[in-house]
């Protein structure tokens, strides 16, 4: 079955719905036993660039009596064009309804996708609340980085999987398996009191929640004997070999290139990033495995880009040899090399210039913070003097665009820090007229500060919308200076993310309420309404603000806290008092280790923590 034609010539970008790309696996659906749809729930090109669902996508593939197809939201107009032919959701592989498969699984990793998960579930034909889902329906998973806070999605998902997915589906597929052999005898719940005794297996219905008289989070406790009254994050010691035959796209995807992921964790320890947090500890990938994973990328999928992925890519040891040795064996055939989240230094100019094919169009750096006094506070120290010698680096080797990212609303920011920011960019301005040939351009991008659960920021207040505009105006007067260009997220954009991050399972009838009110592709600004979630929010009682804009109290319990990411609480509160005294805390690869829990579970950081006591 696949969409018919009838529906496909109504839409702007039908290769979004048919399948059958370059590297497909389609296997026999009669002859498989279990099937499994996978999803970012977004549209194809984005969902496509996702680093998680290659990986899902091969390890399901490689079992052979399993088959997982991919699938995606659907863009408005194949929406309603699916909704006015009652044309249920279908996967891309073979074109089989979402409500035929045995399991569907979500990666969630941005709060703004959450009503897409439902408005799927619903052209799919399948009960949106998991308490209205009987066995004849598909079992609904969910992992990702905001999995990490379940709570505000647990209505509408079966279980949750938290952490690193290579360490915990063998186990989870061994459940399937069992529970498909004995003809799927068991009932849902039996099968998922079963699952809830994997670690990093979360299965929110065998929980209780309490609230306090006053509305705040009070507990959550297990009411079966299966469940652990902590969720274990799941992480593997050793990257597994990296995806080198990906499905190539018929139509250009987001990041439209090969992706190797040369490693996994971020040790720098910036305060206001969960990334660096859930991803912890640093696992690299020898550079033999890069060299060949690369060769396999231009042979499997015929691209002529190859992005080297990482959370900072400065960090990878001695990268300006591995970039040589890629050249050396590859510029024959004329590749060109992307290196995302590199370090604020000249040295990263010179590498990104030492790449093959490169066409110095752009290069994008995340100071963050303009004063060296908040730069701190984040843990995120910049040298002045470093920035300006990058900067002059680039100008002077020609390159015409310059980015700079920088958050607002930051804990204890203040107008000196603003008045410190426009005078950094002012100062970036200044030297780009020294540049030869082109003036380059300089491009702002402000972006308001998110607090997120299990980082040092968890308990901090999100900035109100006045006094995140009054800055925004102060650094727009600051800098009419031609060259600049300024850029800024709504803000009840960013409200709305810090709602959902770091909300309890009651937000559940407000994203429910949301998107039967017309909630989604809320990431997306053309179709952002915020009215309907302030609609949302009182028609179930809740207030926007005691989730985003409330400071909470060490003491306070907070909804998140039976999710054990592996660093303890007295760390991340230890950090948080250390950024309010401007303190920083320095790589605990390079330093002494700063004990944030993860020396319980991870050898290598035992390792270091018995080096820094002897």
């Amino acid at each position: 079955m696949s969409y018919p034609e009838s529906i496909l010539y109504q839409v702007g970008k039908p290769a979004r719905y048919i399948g059958g790309e370059w590297n497909a696996i389609s296997k026999n659906w009669q002859k498989t036993n279990l099937k499994i749809a996978i999803s970012y729930p977004d549209i194809y090109e984005l969902s496509m660039s996702n680093m998680a669902l290659p990986i899902l996508y091969k390890l399901f593939n490689s079992q052979p009596d399993i088959l997982a197809e991919r699938v995606f939201a659907p863009w408005i107009d194949m929406e309603a064009a699916m909704r006015a032919s009652k044309t249920p959701l279908l996967s891309l592989e073979t074109g089989h309804p979402l409500k035929d498969f045995d399991i569907i699984g979500f990666s969630l990793g941005y709060e703004l996708t959450y009503t897409n998960v439902l408005n799927m579930l619903d052209l799919a034909g399948i009960p949106v609340l998991a308490s209205e889902r009987d066995d004849s329906y598909p079992i609904v998973i969910a992992g990702g980085s905001s999995a990490h806070n379940p709570e505000p999605m647990v209505d509408f998902i079966d279980f949750f999987v938290i952490g690193e997915a290579e360490a915990v589906l063998p186990k989870l597929i061994s459940c399937f398996r069992e529970w498909k052999w004995e003809g799927e005898r068991l009932s849902k719940q039996e099968l998922f009191r079963q699952i809830a005794t994997i670690d990093g297996i979360y299965v929110p219905s065998l929980y209780h929640v309490e609230y306090q008289s006053e509305g705040l989070f009070k507990s959550i406790t297990p009411i079966e004997a299966e469940a652990s009254p902590q969720i274990k994050r799941q992480l593997i010691a050793k990257l597994p070999p990296p995806i080198t035959k990906p499905v190539v796209p018929f139509i250009e995807i987001v990041h439209d290139r090969g992706a190797i992921e040369i490693s996994r964790g971020c040790s720098q320890g910036c305060r206001f990033c969960q990334a660096g947090i859930i991803y912890r500890p640093v696992r690299q990938r020898p550079q033999k495995e890069i060299l060949q994973a690369v060769g396999e990328l231009i042979t499997n999928c015929g691209y002529d880009e190859v992005s080297l992925v990482s959370l900072s890519t400065s960090d990878y040891p001695n990268i300006n040899n591995l970039v040589a040795r890629i050249t050396q064996c590859y510029g024959s055939q004329d590749l060109s090399l992307s290196l995302p989240s590199l370090r604020i230094d000249s040295a990263s100019v010179k590498l990104i210039d030492s790449l093959p094919r490169q066409k110095k169009s752009g290069l994008t750096f995340a100071p963050e913070a303009g004063s060296q006094r908040l730069q701190r506070v984040i843990n995120k120290y910049t040298p002045e003097d470093e920035l300006m010698e990058t900067a002059a680096t680039a100008f002077s080797q020609g390159w015409t665009n310059l980015k700079l990212y920088f958050m607002l609303g930051l804990p204890t920011e203040t107008t000196n820090d603003i008045e410190s920011l426009i005078q950094l960019i002012s100062r970036v301005h200044s030297l780009s007229r020294k540049s030869p040939g082109k003036r380059p351009n300089i491009r702002i991008s402000l972006s308001t500060f998110i607090p997120k659960p299990h980082t040092p920021f968890q308990w901090v207040a999100q900035e109100n919308e006045s006094d995140l505009i009054a800055k925004h105006e102060l650094i727009k007067q600051g800098l009419r200076h031609k060259g600049i260009r300024l850029s800024w997220q709504d803000t009840k954009v960013s409200l709305l993310e810090a709602i959902l991050s770091r909300g309890d399972r009651r937000l559940g009838g407000v994203i429910y309420q949301a998107w039967q009110l017309g909630a989604r592709f809320d990431g997306w600004s053309e179709h952002f309404n915020y009215d309907i979630w302030l609609s949302a929010f009182r028609k179930v009682g809740l207030e926007p603000d005691f989730y985003a804009r409330r400071q909470r109290p060490f003491d306070e319990p907070l909804p998140w806290s039976h999710i054990d990411v592996g660093l303890c609480p007295t760390f991340l509160e230890r950090e948080y008092s250390r950024a309010l005294k401007g303190k920083e805390t320095p790589d605990c690869r390079y330093k002494a280790c700063s004990a944030c829990g993860l020396e319980r579970w991870h050898p290598d950081c035992q390792q270091r923590l018995q080096s820094a006591s002897s």
